[in-house]
């Protein structure tokens, strides 16, 4: 294998695992705000809130364990990225930028939605929240998606030259 050959091997593995480092980042981190502000702070909500109290408080526990896995891990792959000389800030952000709005979209549509596990806020009128919820969180993900799509064609203009 030649010398170019083994460089765009090296440069796409690493492509990947800065995406993945900020997605796990920016997944982690929204779910700990989440967690944080509208659990705990808040009270407005449970992780699953179709049960008792004292097993909403477990299932916010298993949550936030969750968001620190994925933080963390997150984390430890951009040291590595730094360590090796290969983080790329502007694919990391587009990364956890993805991470971010598609928790948020997930949560806002799937689970408070469609599985109906919990709500924003119980309110009689939930819309405004939702539609706030929902429309913040397609923002930012199609703000990852642009970061990541450009970092990936400025990642094939760099190779073919």
């Amino acid at each position: 294998m030649d010398t170019l050959n083994k460089h765009r091997k090296y440069e796409k593995r690493y492509l990947s695992r800065n995406l993945w480092s900020g997605f796990l980042f920016g997944l982690g981190l929204t779910a700990f705000i989440d967690e944080v502000v509208f659990h705990q702070l808040l009270r407005w909500h449970h992780f699953y809130d179709l049960s008792t109290t004292a097993v909403g408080l477990i299932s916010d526990g298993l949550f936030h364990a969750f968001s620190w896995f994925a933080t963390i891990g997150g984390l430890f792959m951009l040291s590595d990225l730094r360590r090796r000389q290969a983080f790329w800030l502007k694919r990391w952000w587009g990364g956890m930028m993805f991470g971010t709005g598609l928790f948020q979209l997930y949560d806002g549509i799937i689970q408070h939605k469609i599985m109906r596990i919990h709500q924003i806020r119980y309110v009689d009128n939930v819309f405004i929240y939702d539609l706030v919820w929902n429309v913040i969180a397609a923002i930012i993900l199609i703000n990852g998606i642009i970061i990541i799509v450009s970092t990936r064609k400025k990642s094939r203009e760099l190779h073919e030259s």
